[in-house]
């Protein structure tokens, strides 16, 4: 073989040898690695942490103490005290407190001196008068409501239609013959109440009848103590 052959094949083999080199990169040029992008992962999201509010302590109640005003009473003493419907004697009686006892008072009137009670035994109220001697109060009245009673009284009446002249007991009204009828003489107002009659034109006077006057009532007197009769507005 010539010298010029293998100088030719020597820089063939070496023409070969820098083709099968890889290819190297370049220092400046920068390689994105692919990014996977998955649509079913879920987006991180900042969770806040909401601190627990403090409980607020609730003071407790103390519910006022109400005290009940004291109780007021009225006490028959000496006698025995009517309790009539409104706040005078020109009212009805409707009940009774016998001596010693008791009834509690609930109200009073402003115009008189009368006190409102509960009548003892039913739940009716009725009247009484603490102007008489006969009532005591235990109590202090002005713990108790006043207002003023509307349910006026009806006026009772007492009429003499005998031929008599008649006093009524215990007023002592003079009630004059029918024949005075004219001037009214022989008709009397009177509270409602028992009354008894007295001929005046009998020897002695006696007393002969008992009549209850209620409101709104006239009691016609028809006989006297001779047991005569004449009816109201007859003049024989």
């Amino acid at each position: 073989m010539t010298r010029l052959r293998i100088i030719f094949l020597i820089l063939s083999m070496a023409l070969i040898a820098q083709a099968c080199l890889p290819a190297q990169t370049q220092p400046n040029e920068s390689v994105e690695e692919p990014q996977t992008i998955t649509e079913d992962a879920p987006i991180p999201t900042a969770t806040a942490t909401e601190a627990p509010l403090p409980t607020p302590t609730i003071a407790p109640t103390t519910e006022p103490t109400v005290t009940p005003a004291p109780r007021v009473r009225v006490q028959a003493i000496g006698g025995n005290l009517y309790i009539r419907r409104g706040p005078s004697t020109l009212y009805d009686r409707i009940g009774l407190l016998k001596r010693g006892e008791q009834a509690e008072v609930i109200g009073t009137d402003v115009l008189s001196k009368w006190v409102q009670v509960k009548i003892p035994g039913t739940e009716q109220t009725g009247w009484v008068s603490i102007l008489t001697e006969y009532s005591q109060i235990d109590g202090d009245l002005s713990q108790v409501d006043s207002f003023t009673f509307t349910d006026f009284p009806l006026p009772a009446y007492i009429e003499n239609c005998t031929e008599h002249d008649l006093l009524v007991l215990p007023n002592e009204l003079y009630l004059y013959s029918l024949y005075t009828n004219s001037t009214y003489l022989n008709e009397v107002q009177v509270d409602p109440g028992v009354y008894t009659i007295k001929d005046l034109f009998v020897e002695g006077e006696p007393v002969y009848l008992t009549v209850d006057v209620r409101e709104g009532q006239t009691v016609y007197i028809t006989e006297n103590a001779l047991d005569e009769t004449h009816l109201c507005g007859a003049v024989n």
